[in-house]
C-alpha cells in the first residue's frame, strides 16, 4: 500500500494531481479539506479560509499538529488500497506521516498570477476573493514557528518530489507519471 501525501500553494493543482490518481491509479482519496469543512459545518462557523485555518489551528492545538493527517492516515490505511491525502500544511503533519511506512510527500507550486486565475475559475466557496487577499492568505499560511500553524514552505522543502504546473493538466498528469514509474524501480 503507497500512501502520498498532497502540499502545495494556494491555486498550484493539488486537486488535479488528486483527480489523476483517483482517476487513472484508483487511489483513494482523503481530503484534509472535507474534514474541516465538517468540523466547520459542526461548530456552525461560516465556510471560508479564515475558518477553516482556525479550525485546523485550533484541532492541531488541541490534539496534535498532525491530528488531522494522522485521522485520515488511519482512515486510509482501513481502506487497504493505495491512497493520496490532501492537502498536508504543517511540518508535524509530514513528519507523523514520515514515521508510517510507503508515504511519499508530492509538493506542487506555479506562479501566483496562474495560480490566481485558476481559483477563480474553481469558485469554491473559499476562493472568493481578490487578488490581494490571495496573496496576503497565501503569506499567512507560508510561515510559521509555531508548530500547530500552517508552514507551506517548509512543507515544500520537506516534499520527496516538488512539480511544476504552469502549463497545461496533461503535462502535470506526465510530471506525476513519471514520479509514480521511478517509485516502481
Amino acid at each position: 500500500m503507497l500512501i502520498i501525501g498532497i502540499t502545495g500553494t494556494l491555486g498550484a493543482g493539488k486537486g488535479t494531481i488528486v483527480n489523476y490518481l483517483i482517476n487513472e491509479k484508483g487511489f483513494a482519496h482523503f481530503s484534509v479539506r472535507e474534514f474541516l469543512l465538517k468540523e466547520i459545518e459542526r461548530r456552525r462557523l461560516p465556510q471560508n479560509r479564515d475558518s477553516m485555518v482556525v479550525v485546523a489551528n485550533d484541532l492541531r492545538a488541541t490534539h496534535s499538529p498532525s491530528y488531522i493527517t494522522d485521522k485520515l492516515y488511519e482512515q486510509a490505511v482501513k481502506t487497504g488500497k493505495n491512497a493520496v491525502i490532501e492537502s498536508i500544511r504543517t511540518p508535524g503533519e509530514v513528519d507523523s506521516l514520515r514515521q508510517k511506512s510507503n508515504f511519499y510527500l508530492f509538493a506542487v507550486d506555479a506562479n501566483p498570477k496562474i495560480r490566481y486565475e485558476r481559483i477563480k475559475k474553481r469558485k469554491s466557496e473559499t476562493d472568493h476573493i481578490d487578488y490581494n487577499t490571495f496573496i496576503e492568505n497565501e503569506t499567512r499560511e507560508m510561515t510559521s514557528d509555531d508548530p500547530n500553524k500552517q508552514n507551506l514552505k517548509k512543507c515544500l522543502e520537506m516534499a520527496d518530489y516538488l512539480l511544476y504546473n504552469n502549463d497545461t493538466i496533461e503535462e502535470l498528469n506526465k510530471q506525476v507519471e513519471r514520479i509514480l514509474n521511478g517509485m516502481d524501480e
